[in-house]
């Protein structure tokens, strides 16, 4: 059978409603988002064929706020994909309590394979086709995979010629230039590493030996935040091409330039280091595995193999509900992805205040309000975990499904 990520989440979400006692018709409404938009989106490219790509924005929920959630180009693309990602991020807002709902956008298209004057022209088509839907008040796009601050820029651009008149808060992980906040880029993974923080503090290690699956922004960032402000040691880290292990740990800063100067991981090279795969990376020996990539990495395969005894899930969806059964049967604690990655849209809604109010932050303010919404999120989860005795993955759509549900008793069904 075919993995439908929209499915998975129903499923969980069935599973953490029987675990805290809500009934099935309090939340029937969050397994059906509220707008799906499929958009045809034709473009002239460079040598000067038409070419037309399949795009899609879904709003889930705008039970607590605007609906957010990133844009995503990338050639699997599909709409279970972009309607899971899109309640992902309703769950995700929950749990760090801000006034947001979940959306999500996305095309199927390479982005590696088009220019960049394509790129521009295939993302402010995409803007123009899906803008009766987005707005400060009603959504708002922020970077996802294949997509960029550059990519945002354009858009937020796109939107404010057709209105006449400058709209920053249309969109977030903007460059700073044109209304970006200071410390959007790496919130992600300062999350990621926040959250990794806290689960040593709760078990008391004092240091430990941490491999990172994917080197995108928050792959890259989450391995160079735990290795510089946490002091672990980064055993493996992998990209596209393929990963990179040393059993006493990597040396993060020739990793972190070797990375930053666009070069793959194939090629990097350096005293003791071993090539793996990314499957080997995942079943490397560790402490604690951060699948920082794409979804369904973590099958039940993978998970009878697992020799981390931590996850902690810096990718939306990487692993899947029969994985979660054997880690859970083993004893591997999983920090999902719903509070794990929630960094990211906590400072893309620190941007969109700053952008309302044109009062900019400094960056150790971010930083600062940042830690403390993820510490009092994380603490929201295990209190959750401890009082229904589940799952951290269940805790946490047990502490979102909550409150969307006191809020939609709050605001009832129109019309009556």
């Amino acid at each position: 059978m075919k993995y439908n990520p929209f499915l998975n989440f129903c499923s969980v979400l069935d599973k953490a409603a029987a675990a805290c006692g809500i009934a099935p018709e309090d939340y029937e409404v969050l397994k059906h988002p509220e707008r799906e938009l499929k958009v045809a989106l034709p473009i002239i490219r460079d040598d000067g064929r038409l070419e037309v790509f399949e795009g899609y924005r879904v709003q889930h929920s705008s039970l607590r706020g605007p609906c957010k959630g990133g844009i995503r180009f990338h050639q699997d693309v599909n709409i279970d994909e972009v309607k899971a990602l899109a309640a992902w991020m309703t769950f995700k807002c929950a749990i760090v309590n801000i006034p947001y709902g979940g959306g999500k956008g996305g095309v199927q298209v390479d982005p590696h394979a088009l220019s960049a004057s394509e790129l521009e022209k295939l993302t402010r088509r995409y803007t123009a086709a899906i803008l009766p839907l987005i707005g400060p008040q009603q959504d708002i796009p922020a970077p996802d995979v294949g997509t960029n601050a550059q990519s945002m820029d354009w858009l937020m651009d796109t939107y404010s010629m057709m209105h006449g008149y400058a709209v920053p808060g249309v969109a977030t992980g903007k460059d700073i230039e044109v209304g970006g906040s200071l410390g959007r880029t790496e919130a992600t993974g300062r999350g990621i590493m926040i959250i990794t923080r806290l689960v040593c503090e709760a078990k008391g290690m004092k240091k430990a030996r941490v491999a990172v699956q994917g080197a995108g922004n928050v792959g890259s960032i989450s391995a160079k935040l735990i290795y510089e402000r946490l002091g672990f040691d980064i055993v493996a880290i992998s990209d596209v091409s393929g990963g990179v292990y040393k059993a006493d740990g990597l040396d993060m800063s020739s990793v972190w330039e070797h990375l930053t100067a666009k070069k793959l991981l194939k090629d990097y090279s350096a005293p003791g280091v071993r090539h793996i795969s990314n499957k080997e990376l995942l079943l490397c020996d560790c402490d604690i595995l951060i699948p920082a990539a794409l979804e369904n990495q973590i099958t039940a395969e993978i998970a009878s193999e697992l020799k981390a005894g931590i996850v902690i899930e810096a990718a939306n969806g990487p692993t899947s509900v029969d994985a979660d059964s054997v880690l859970a049967g083993r004893g591997i604690d999983v920090y999902p992805d719903i509070l794990a990655n929630a960094g990211g849209v906590v400072v893309s809604y620190f941007e969109w205040a700053q952008n309302l109010q044109s009062l900019y932050w400094e960056e150790e303010d971010v930083n600062r309000m940042l830690d403390k919404v993820m510490v009092r999120a994380f603490r929201d989860v295990k209190a959750a975990a401890d009082e229904y005795r589940v799952t951290l993955r269940l805790a946490a759509y047990i502490t979102a499904l909550k409150r969307l549900t006191r809020a939609a008793k709050l605001r009832g069904i129109f019309p009556r």
